[in-house]
């Protein structure tokens, strides 16, 4: 792998925020790597349905269909969403967003994240001009004298330099460790339980959310009929809700979400993952750029993670271009914060307001829960202010 030869752009991380900042920067002429440490399973039709999805928004699947990619998860299993309801259950008042208000035939789509990623990858191996690295392991990243490249050190011995490197290597990423950039964290305390679930009623390709005392449920549409549920506790609880059996869960999952689909009929197994909020007190430096969960970790109630993330490669691949149309060297600092200014303040203020909500409809406080139910009511009356968050979720 070593060569002294500098590329323009390597990509350390191919999920996939990733792998389609790779694509997108290939086939607009950058010379890119692309580095993970093993290779994503790949998606079969024949698979049970991954217990891991994403909400994709008008913007994500927007660079989807720039990436031609899009089609091959729209025709593999993908649900689209034509309504969202939200609603409390210590209040009256609820909210509802409905496609055709818009003019639109989705408000978004539910895809598996192993999907995603399958169709991604072989995307980046058929793309004749990214180089690929897998699997290899990042072990250390160092500026080159005269600070016209960074060096990647590989596990194995190996090298490579690149005018610009971008960590997309997750949450815990390893080399926004090595950069020593720090990040802010707050713990939950809450585990997202996640299954696919059958229920007596349709799901109307609605995407459904009931905000609980201390948690929230989704129900999210699947192509097959059923819904995958995202049900965020508190950590006790969730090891409660995991220990019962199905029949039990069942109930209490009906329970929760008021029945609102109907008596839940079946469900697969159970998984949990923790919740948590990080946001890196930086995005950039010498060199070098943070995108998708190497930058920030939101609660996922508004289902926007990876959302976040596709809008870090579409803004960090346009600073780029935008740098190179003017003949500037698109890897330094001082071009490199316009990326930074706008999507470390739009992903912070998501961030906020996510939590800020987690922590509001998360009380049992009868005069908070009154004030959330009104607030709910208003927001669906005033078509401006309803039109407003709707857009914003869209991306």
């Amino acid at each position: 792998m070593t060569s002294r030869r500098v590329l323009d752009v390597a990509i350390v991380g191919a999920g996939m925020v990733g792998a389609a900042l790779a694509l997108d920067l290939a086939r607009r002429g950058f010379d890119v790597a692309l580095i993970e440490s093993r290779a994503p399973a790949s998606w079969r039709a024949e698979d049970e349905v991954d217990l891991r999805v994403v909400a994709l928004a008008a913007s994500s699947i927007a660079l989807l269909r720039h990436l031609d990619v899009w089609t091959a998860i729209a025709s593999a299993r993908a649900s689209a969403y034509r309504r969202m309801r939200v609603w409390d259950a210590l209040a009256p008042g609820s909210l509802g967003f409905d496609a055709a208000d818009e003019g639109a035939s989705a408000l978004g789509y539910i895809v598996e994240n192993k999907l995603i990623q399958s169709v991604l990858w072989q995307a980046v191996e058929r793309h004749g001009d990214i180089a690929l690295h897998c699997p290899a392991r990042v072990v250390a990243s160092e500026l080159d004298a005269g600070s016209a490249a960074r060096t990647l050190a590989f596990e194995d011995g190996s090298q490579l330099r690149a005018r610009l490197v971008v960590a997309a290597d997750g949450a815990d990423s390893a080399l926004r460790g090595l950069l020593g950039i720090e990040t802010h964290d707050r713990d939950y305390a809450q585990r997202g339980i996640v299954a696919h679930i059958a229920h007596a009623r349709a799901h109307e390709a609605t995407a459904w959310q009931r905000f609980l005392p201390g948690a929230t449920l989704a129900f999210l549409p699947l192509a097959d009929g059923r819904s995958s549920i995202v049900w965020s506790v508190e950590n006790d609880e969730a090891e409660r809700l995991l220990a019962l059996d199905d029949e039990a869960f069942r109930a209490e999952l009906g329970a929760a979400f008021d029945f609102r689909l109907g008596a839940v009929t079946a469900t697969t197994k159970r998984a949990a993952f923790p919740l948590r909020l990080r946001l890196a007190e930086r995005y950039i430096g010498p060199r070098f750029a943070l995108v998708g969960d190497a930058a920030h970790v939101v609660h996922p109630l508004a289902g926007q993670g990876v959302n976040l993330g596709f809008r870090d490669a579409v803004e960090l691949a346009n600073t780029l271009v935008d740098a190179r149309e003017r003949k500037a060297d698109f890897a330094t600092e001082h071009v490199l914060r316009r990326y930074e200014r706008r999507r470390r303040s739009d992903n912070a203020v998501s961030a906020r307001a996510f939590d800020a909500i987690q922590r509001g409809f998360g009380s049992d406080n009868p005069a908070l829960a009154a004030l959330r139910g009104a607030g709910l009511a208003l927001i669906d009356r005033v078509v401006p202010l309803k039109r407003f968050f709707a857009r914003r979720a869209a991306g």
